[in-house]
């Protein structure tokens, strides 16, 4: 009996976890409906997973931009190391472009690889542009570097759930810092000053969107996210 009713409990709980997920799927369905009312003829080539990860990549993208115009509006130096590039210039390198993009003042290095140029102590070059670039580089990974998605299309759960995780770990190197231990690049507020949250909020929201999209695409494979846990303090990033 103890074992037919663990049975029917574990089934209630997969049914419970799959129409939450649900549920957040036709939530951003009609935010969809609400936010393009325009019909569009690609519409008819999509399913309602397209339709959600199209919604979910677009808001990453805005988000990556404010986060990027934060950055060096608190890190005014960082700019200056970079002799000729305005930050609207610096924003149109990052996102006028779909796809894979990579840059010859980091060595071309794109993803987790230009996050560990920005992090690295010795580092001469503008931090804010290595961090959104590799920021950018791997969120886009996880897309499979598309920007619109249709019905033959298929995301990969794992590396959307290892980019959030990714994301925390970029969050805690940040303010860790190098040698000295202070910050690589500010993002908080320092001791004296007013309270800024509005950083931990553009992560936050980056973070819960890779995390959604991780548990609305392994819903739609039938698959397991494979939630190893890694502390954050080791330092490495996931591959991706």
């Amino acid at each position: 009996m103890i074992v037919i009713v663990a049975r029917q409990c574990s089934r209630i709980g997969r049914g419970l976890k799959s129409a939450s997920v649900l549920f957040a799927v036709f939530f951003f369905l009609s935010m969809v409906a609400c936010s393009d009312l325009h019909f569009r003829p690609q519409n008819l080539v999509k399913s309602d997973i397209d339709l959600v990860a199209d919604l979910h990549y677009r808001q990453g993208q805005s988000l990556l931009r404010e986060l990027t115009h934060k950055l060096y509006k608190r890190n005014p130096q960082q700019l200056r190391r970079s002799p000729g590039y305005s930050v609207e210039q610096r924003l149109e390198q990052l996102f006028s472009q779909p796809g894979y993009i990579t840059y010859e003042d980091l060595s071309l290095a794109g993803g987790t690889g230009a996050l560990e140029l920005a992090l690295a102590p010795g580092y001469q070059g503008d931090r804010v542009m290595a961090t959104m670039a590799g920021l950018n580089g791997m969120i886009r990974n996880a897309y499979g570097y598309k920007d619109e998605f249709f019905l033959f299309d298929r995301l990969d759960q794992q590396k959307l759930y290892d980019s959030a995780r990714n994301i925390e770990i970029l969050i805690w190197r940040l303010a860790r810092g190098g040698d000295n231990g202070k910050p690589l690049l500010l993002t908080n507020n320092l001791p004296g000053e007013p309270v800024n949250l509005s950083f931990a909020r553009l992560f936050g929201k980056l973070i819960a969107s890779q995390d959604m999209m991780a548990r609305v695409v392994a819903l739609q494979n039938e698959r397991l996210i494979n939630r190893t846990a890694q502390n954050v303090a080791a330092l490495a990033f996931f591959p991706l």
